[in-house]
């Protein structure tokens, strides 16, 4: 079964490095969660708030080795009060856990966006 996986880090300023580190923390971490390996992603879908430009995140996928995982990056809707400097992650991947087992990973300011969700694995500052 295909299932989405959510996640979304925030960064303090619009650099590049600090982008793919925190992405990458992320993605790692998404992966570890829920028992995923590169061969069960279909295709991971990036957005960067309106205030970040120095990178694409979705090449943080390429540096820990995802190299065969369709990605791409949009901009994230430029809404009132919508939380700055965000980034956020929807990966697809084949798994056998069901919707109330998947982990969503949310860190540093973006776990406000899902206060809802078991906080145990949205780790980050």
């Amino acid at each position: 079964m295909i299932r989405g996986i959510r996640g979304a880090t925030t960064v303090e300023r619009d650099d590049a490095e600090e982008i793919l580190s925190r992405t990458e923390e992320l993605l790692r971490e998404m992966s570890r969660a829920n028992g995923l390996e590169p061969d069960h992603m279909a295709s991971i879908l990036f957005t960067l708030s309106p205030d970040l430009h120095a990178a694409f995140p979705a090449e943080a996928a390429r540096r820990v080795g995802w190299q065969f995982v369709p990605v791409i990056c949009m901009r994230e809707l430029d809404v009132p009060q919508g939380l700055s400097k965000t980034i956020r992650v929807l990966m697809h991947a084949e798994t056998l856990l069901t919707p109330t087992e998947v982990k969503h990973v949310y860190q540093g300011r973006a776990v406000m966006l899902r206060e809802d969700l078991d906080n145990d694995v949205n780790l980050g500052g």
